[in-house]
């Protein structure tokens, strides 16, 4: 195995941050890991990497002992937080070439930094301080400082903050590329990424796995006793008069004319909506039954 992590509990004072946490990551797999803020993603990340020690259980990397190998551990692991601390006052070269500086050499140091230069697309901004740069490419800088010494395990925690939708498809085909050969946990509040990049998907709430599956298997499992219908209206529609539809569970609202509602799936309420819509004087312009998302699994599970 890549990462195994068994009955991990961490305590700060009275508060228990993870409580009980076990899954095992294989070699080669992309696994994503979500969770609400405050979830303890961030704190399992930092136990992880040798960051932060468990107060209860046991984290092996390649076999080796977390807590015991730290440094041999440390070697072996690519590591990019999510607050990404970097040197503002040094260019980007000379900052790679100082972390590569931290590791064993495997080849010409400078070769290896002009490589990781070109692989995060760092190249256009190559002359500048870390300070001049915007909020992405300095995320880039922090994955390159993570994938510099060409680890076997990639820690990722929030690996496309700050990008715009351009650069997170770069980024998410470079994520792609590295997981080839190479076991990467990564979180991200961004659910079509996660579905994009990862193999399987760890769900944590309130310091508890709740779930560890693929992301179809859990979209299939909150697709069970309900669906969700898309219409659209030609006028605006009061929320709270939706409501009142026999059958409907929840509404969500796109526009003051769009809406999405979640009904139980044992009652078609499509023709329901139609009789609302007449009641109301209303059209109805269009109206589709929508398929379960992971976002609609993970606030299943999270709410």
């Amino acid at each position: 195995m890549s990462i195994l992590v068994q009955h991990i509990s961490k305590y700060y004072g009275t508060q228990k941050a993870l409580d009980d946490v076990s899954f095992e990551i294989k070699p080669g797999e992309i696994v994503g890991f979500l969770g609400p803020n405050g979830a303890g993603k961030s704190t399992m990340m930092k136990i992880i990497t040798g960051y932060l020690p468990p107060s209860e259980g046991q984290v092996l990397v390649n076999g080796l002992d977390v807590t015991e190998h730290e440094h041999a551990v440390k070697v072996q692991l690519g590591y990019l937080p999510e607050s990404n601390p970097l040197y503002q006052e040094m260019y980007i070269e000379e900052y790679l070439l100082f972390v590569s500086k931290l590791y064993p050499a495997a080849g010409p140091r400078k070769e290896r930094v002009a490589k990781v230069i070109e692989q995060v697309g760092l190249v256009p901004e190559i002359h500048k301080k870390i300070a001049q740069l915007s909020k992405g490419y300095k995320q880039r800088v922090g994955l390159a400082q993570a994938i510099i010494h060409d680890p076997q395990v990639l820690i990722l925690d929030e690996p496309t903050s700050g990008f715009d939708p351009n650069q997170i498809v770069d980024i998410r085909n470079l994520i792609l590329s590295l997981g080839k050969d190479k076991t990467i946990l990564l979180s991200s509040h961004i659910m079509q990424e996660v579905e994009a990049i990862c193999d399987r998907v760890l769900i944590i709430k309130q310091g508890k796995l709740v779930a560890d599956n693929t992301a179809e298997a859990l979209r299939s499992e909150s697709d069970k006793g309900t669906e969700v219908i898309q219409i659209e209206f030609n006028a605006a529609v009061a929320g709270n008069l939706l409501r009142t539809i026999s059958g409907v569970k929840n509404i969500q609202k796109l526009t003051d004319e769009q809406w999405l509602v979640e009904a139980s799936r044992d009652k078609d309420i499509r023709p329901l909506l139609f009789d609302f819509a007449v009641k109301h004087q209303l059209q109805v312009l269009s109206m589709q039954k929508m398929k379960q998302t992971l976002e609609h699994a993970f606030q299943e599970l999270t709410r």
